[in-house]
């Protein structure tokens, strides 16, 4: 996608061909940044501190994390160290298992001397893929888009409400749930998007916002509680959101706050869609209510918040008493019967386990033979 009419990915090596070079997600949307990775280490910080987030972003900045290790070391006492300290860096994005699992099946065969130049490769691969399966949701998400515009006409905008940042800058390019409006807009529909600012970090009124104004998407950045309301008041078509994991029978994990949208579209009989590529599945589990580990994380995220004063300083404030006392479950899980559908790289799938082993038969057997 373009900044300022540049074409950018989210990661892409270095002029040196092989140190590893990010956007730097903690500073948007005041400043635009980029960060260098040259070690495993650098890899694992940039995933843990949220410098790149978002599921299949975080699973290839792990692919080139597990590269550059290669790079430093390619001995199998390395490769079990890599992929542990890049492993244990986020637990509920199923896209970083998947890519780190990917990875060590393909090297730990090859000779130590030939691990590397396999691991850039497959690295680069992934991060290609990646892309070309964002496009082909867009492509599936926007006939949906289309289809809601047909029953409006032309001169209504199609709203949607999206959460949180499943956009390009959560991915190499495209995005998850914004690849369908993207293509919608570039097909010259009338889009509108509702963007919840997505408490505690912001995601959407700091990156979501940020990555649809660069692109000219019409869009309204709303508080949180704002989505029911709207939906009472037929200001939404249809809710369109990522996930970091979906399991086998289609309960979706997703940023926190996602479960309340899903309710309040149920409520109002609003169709609510969850984009996502099938790396993010994971056939390995059924309840996510259950299952799926929630990242907890510092309390700070909810207590401070950054922005830029009215002298253009940027800045973090407090907004709780100091002694209060503070909680950060980063997820929830919107049941599958909440989901009205799955838009995926192989098209649009209901959220449940027989139509998604259908879709994917491959990824079943092959969840079943590794165990």
């Amino acid at each position: 996608m373009n900044v300022d009419g540049v074409p950018y990915r989210t990661i892409w090596l270095d002029d040196d061909g092989w140190s590893v070079r990010i956007l730097d997600q903690t500073r948007f949307p005041f400043h635009f940044e980029t960060m260098v990775l040259r070690a495993v280490d650098d890899a694992a910080k940039a995933i843990a501190h949220m410098h790149v987030r978002g599921a299949p972003l975080i699973g290839a900045t792990a692919s080139y994390g597990l590269a550059l290790g290669m790079r430093a070391d390619p001995s199998d006492a390395a490769l079990e160290e890599a992929y542990a300290t890049l492993l244990a860096t986020r637990p509920t994005a199923v896209d970083l298992r998947w890519a780190l699992d990917q990875m060590k099946a393909a090297l730990a065969p090859l000779p130590p001397k030939e691990r590397a130049g396999a691991a850039y490769a497959m690295a680069a691969n992934i991060c290609d893929e990646g892309v070309a399966q964002n496009a082909r949701i867009g492509d599936h998400g926007l006939e949906l888009i289309r289809a809601i515009a047909a029953q409006k006409g032309a001169d209504e905008p199609v709203n949607i409400l999206t959460h949180c940042n499943a956009g390009w800058l959560a991915t190499v390019d495209w995005g998850t749930a914004t690849a369908p409006i993207y293509k919608a807009f570039n097909a010259g529909l009338n889009v509108h998007v509702w963007v919840d600012e997505t408490r505690p970090r912001n995601q959407g009124a700091f990156l979501t916002a940020w990555e649809l104004g660069q692109h000219g998407v019409p869009h309204h950045v709303i508080v949180d509680n704002a989505g029911g309301h709207l939906m009472q008041h037929g200001q939404v078509d249809m809710v369109l959101t990522g996930t970091d994991r979906t399991t086998a029978n289609g309960d979706v994990c997703n940023k926190i706050g996602t479960y309340l949208k899903a309710l309040a579209a149920h409520d109002n009989d609003i169709p609510f869609y969850v984009a996502l590529p099938s790396p993010t599945i994971d056939f390995s589990l059924d309840d996510g209510v259950a299952n799926i580990p929630i990242e907890e994380r510092a309390g700070d995220e909810v207590s401070h918040i950054c922005g830029r004063g009215d002298k253009g300083e940027v800045m973090r404030v407090r907004l709780t008493p100091d002694a209060t006392a503070l909680a950060n479950p980063a997820f929830d899980v919107t049941p599958a019967r909440l989901v009205s559908g799955l838009i995926t790289e192989r098209g649009v799938c209901a959220a449940n386990k027989s139509a998604i082993a259908a879709m994917f038969a491959d990824r079943v057997a092959q969840a079943a033979k590794t165990g």
